[in-house]
């Protein structure tokens, strides 16, 4: 597992679902990769550091080569705020890219069955996994001021990320 604190987001606009700002150019985010799985999370903060959501990525299995990541984004997400259920992001955005040729009709099944396997987790308790709450946004930043890595996982700081913005 890899975890990557951004002290800024840096998206261009804010990132608002159901009306609700989970996301600032200014806000910090905290990034878990994990090599071979179909998913990555972020936890979102408001600019003061209080948390706003849990946001999974569905992507391909993660492949991390030294320095070099290597994965592609197979557009849905799924969104975990504070008190409500999850929900599946971005299905429109997957329709079009299998209409398009981008993604074949197997691997956005697989997406597909990734991201209800996430909601189901959710629902049930079993996800997101236990070090995404150990990693808080505070344990990140001192983390990351420190340079300390561990065996089986590494912490880095940076300081842009261009994606999400949806």
């Amino acid at each position: 597992m890899r975890v990557t604190y951004l002290p800024r987001a840096g998206v261009s606009r804010p990132v608002v679902v159901g009306g609700r700002v989970l996301l600032e150019a200014d806000s910090p985010v905290v990034w878990f990769t994990f090599p071979g799985a179909h998913h990555d999370i972020g936890r979102f903060h408001a600019p003061d550091g209080e948390l706003t959501a849990l946001y999974a990525n569905v992507v391909t299995p993660v492949v991390i080569d030294g320095d070099e990541w290597r994965t592609t984004d197979l557009f849905l997400d799924v969104l975990l705020e504070p008190g409500r259920d999850p929900v599946v992001l971005d299905e429109e955005e997957l329709e079009e890219a299998v209409a398009e040729g981008w993604v074949d009709g197997r691997t956005a099944g697989e997406a597909r069955a990734e991201a209800a396997r996430l909601v189901a987790g959710a629902l049930q308790g079993s996800w997101p996994p236990l070090v995404v709450s150990e990693w808080t946004l505070e344990r990140a930043r001192s983390a990351a001021e420190r340079g300390h890595t561990s065996a089986g996982s590494g912490v880095s700081r940076a300081t842009e990320r261009s994606q999400p913005e949806d």
